[in-house]
C-alpha cells in the first residue's frame, strides 16, 4: 500500500480504494470507474495516485475524435520521452488504447488514468467495447505482456453510471466502481475551518454542501465570521456576477449530455427547489401532465440532481429533493430575482430573498442534516438501539383531519426506533412541539404495538424553552438536538 500524501487527509477512504486497485497483483487488464460531481477532487486524487505509482494520466478535452486521439498520442509520446519529431499518431481508438495500455515494465502493473472520459466517449461510443475486448483478451491469454490498470473518470454521472448498466460492454468487467461523494457536514465544517461555529458551519453547508473544490473559487473572499456577515460574504463571492460560482447551477446541468431538454430539466429543478416535492405539484408547476414526469425525473436522478425519498412507513409515491445545495440555493434565491442580482443590486435582492432562503434552503437542509446525524452520528442510547435506515413519513390523522409530516423516522428493519421533528427557526421549541411528537408517536404505535419509540426534537438557532429542557430531563425518552450537538455530539 502507498502512503497517501498529506493533501489527501480528507479523502483517505477513497485513496485506499484507489491505491488497492492500482497495486492489485495480476497480469490481466483491469478496469476501474471513478465518478462524482464537478469539483469533488477526483482529478486531484488521481493525479496524486499516478505520481505515487508512476503511471500515465491524460485529461480529455471536448474535441472531435481525431484531435482527441492526437492529443492522447502527444501525451503518451511525452510520457515515453519521445522527441516531438518522433511522436506517434493513432489511426483509430483500438490502436490508441492498446498502445497506451501496453506495459513495458514487467516488474509492476501499469496504471493508466483517462480523465473526463465522457468527452472521449461522446465522439467514440466504441471505446467501452474496445476496453472490453482488450480486458477479455488479457484474461484469456493469462495476461502476458499486459498487466495494466485503467481508470475511467468523469463528472457526467449518468454517462459514467451507464458504463456499467444492463447490457453495457463493461458490465461485470469493472474491478473498481468508486463514487467520490461530497464531504459530510462535519468534515465540511473542518475543511472550511468553522467547526467551532456551528451556526456558520450550517449556513455554509446549506449553500455549498460538501464540495471541496468551492474553497479555491472563494479563496479571495475568506469565510464569514458570523451569520450576520453572510449577506456581505455572498455579495463578494457567490452572488457576484463575475464570480465563477454565480452560474454554477447552469454549468452542472449543462455538463450532463443526457439532459438534452434544458428548459424542462431546469423547470423541474426550480419546482423542487421551491418546495414542490410531489409528482402532482411538480407537474402542475411546470405545466405538464403527471404521466409525462417519470422519464425526466428518472433522468435527473441518474444525473445526480434529484433524489427520491420514499416514505419510511408505507408504500406510496416518494417526495423529491435536490442533492446539490448550490443548485438549490441558486434556484431558490438567485434565479427568481436574477435581473437585480446581475445588476449588482445585491443588498436589496438578498433582503427580498430572505424568506425564500429560510424556507427553501435552510429549512430542507436542516431536515436533511437531522436525518444524516441520526443515521451516522447518533449513539444507540440516543436512538434506542440499532438504526438501519432513516427517512421521513406522512401520516393521516382522523382527529385533526390532516396529514402529518414526520421529518425523521429512524428504523431498525421494519421496527421504528425514533421519531423526530426538525425545524430551522429562530424561535424556541416549546412544549407544544413535544405534544405534537407525542401525538405522532401514538399514531405510529397504533400500527407498531410493543415498540418503545423514542422522540427527538431538533432545533436551529432558537434552541429550546426551559420547560422543554425540564421535560426532557424528567421523561428520559426525549432527545434535544441543537446545532452544537449536531456538529459535536451523539
Amino acid at each position: 500500500m502507498t502512503t497517501p500524501p498529506n493533501a489527501i487527509f480528507d479523502r483517505r477512504a477513497e485513496w485506499t480504494s484507489l491505491d488497492t486497485f492500482a497495486s492489485a497483483p495480476g497480469a490481466a487488464v483491469r478496469v476501474g470507474v471513478v465518478y462524482g460531481r464537478r469539483r469533488m477532487g477526483k482529478s486531484f486524487l488521481l493525479r496524486h495516485l499516478v505520481d505515487a505509482h508512476g503511471g500515465f494520466y491524460d485529461q480529455a478535452l471536448e474535441q472531435e475524435p481525431k484531435p482527441a486521439r492526437d492529443r492522447l498520442a502527444r501525451s503518451w509520446s511525452n510520457e515515453r520521452g519521445f522527441p516531438v519529431s518522433a511522436a506517434v499518431t493513432f489511426d483509430d481508438w483500438e490502436q490508441a488504447l492498446r498502445t497506451v495500455l501496453d506495459n513495458p515494465d514487467r516488474t509492476r502493473t501499469r496504471l493508466v488514468v483517462l480523465d473526463e472520459f465522457p468527452y472521449l466517449a461522446a465522439g467514440a461510443p466504441e471505446l467501452p467495447s474496445i476496453l472490453q475486448l482488450i480486458a477479455d483478451e488479457s484474461r484469456a491469454s493469462g495476461g502476458r505482456g499486459k498487466g495494466a490498470r485503467v481508470i475511467l473518470c468523469g463528472s457526467a454521472l449518468s454517462v459514467m453510471a451507464g458504463l456499467l448498466d444492463g447490457t453495457a460492454a463493461l458490465r461485470g468487467r469493472a474491478s473498481l466502481e468508486l463514487a467520490v461523494q461530497p464531504f459530510d457536514f462535519r468534515v465540511a465544517a473542518d475543511y472550511w475551518g468553522v467547526r467551532d461555529r456551528p451556526d456558520v458551519a450550517f449556513h455554509l453547508d446549506a449553500i455549498l454542501g460538501g464540495t471541496p473544490g468551492y474553497r479555491d473559487l472563494l479563496e479571495t473572499v475568506g469565510m464569514p465570521g458570523a451569520v450576520g456577515e453572510l449577506g456581505e460574504w455572498l455579495a463578494s463571492g457567490i452572488l457576484d456576477p463575475s464570480n465563477a460560482m454565480f452560474r454554477e447551477d447552469e454549468y452542472l446541468v449543462a455538463e450532463d449530455r443526457s439532459l438534452g431538454d434544458r428548459a424542462l430539466y431546469q423547470s423541474i429543478i426550480s419546482a423542487v427547489a421551491n418546495g414542490e416535492v410531489t409528482h402532482t405539484r411538480i407537474a402542475q408547476t411546470i405545466g405538464r401532465v403527471v404521466t409525462a414526469l417519470p422519464r425526466p425525473l428518472k433522468a435527473l436522478e441518474r444525473a445526480g440532481f434529484v433524489q427520491a425519498r420514499p416514505d419510511a412507513l408505507k408504500a406510496r409515491r416518494p417526495l423529491y429533493e435536490l442533492t446539490d445545495p448550490i443548485v438549490r440555493f441558486h434556484h431558490a434565491v438567485t434565479r427568481p430575482d436574477l435581473a437585480r442580482f446581475e445588476a449588482r443590486q445585491t443588498a436589496d435582492a438578498w433582503a427580498s430573498a430572505d424568506h425564500r432562503f429560510r424556507t427553501h434552503v435552510l429549512g430542507p437542509h436542516f431536515e436533511h442534516l437531522a436525518r444524516s446525524w441520526t443515521q451516522h452520528f447518533a449513539a444507540s442510547d440516543t436512538t434506542g438501539g440499532r438504526v438501519t435506515h432513516v427517512g421521513h413519513a406522512r401520516l393521516s390523522c382522523r382527529e385533526h383531519r390532516v396529514e402529518h409530516e414526520i421529518d425523521v423516522v429512524a428504523m431498525d428493519g421494519n421496527e421504528v426506533r425514533l421519531l423526530g421533528e426538525a425545524k430551522c427557526t429562530a424561535k424556541e421549541r416549546t412544549v407544544l412541539d413535544v405534544d405534537r411528537l407525542d401525538h405522532l408517536r401514538e399514531l405510529v404505535a397504533a400500527k407498531n404495538p410493543g415498540s418503545g419509540i423514542r422522540l427527538a426534537l431538533f432545533a436551529g438557532n432558537g434552541g429550546f424553552h426551559e420547560d422543554v429542557r425540564v421535560a426532557a430531563r424528567r421523561r428520559g425518552d426525549l432527545e434535544l438536538i441543537d446545532l452544537d450537538r449536531l456538529y459535536h455530539g451523539s
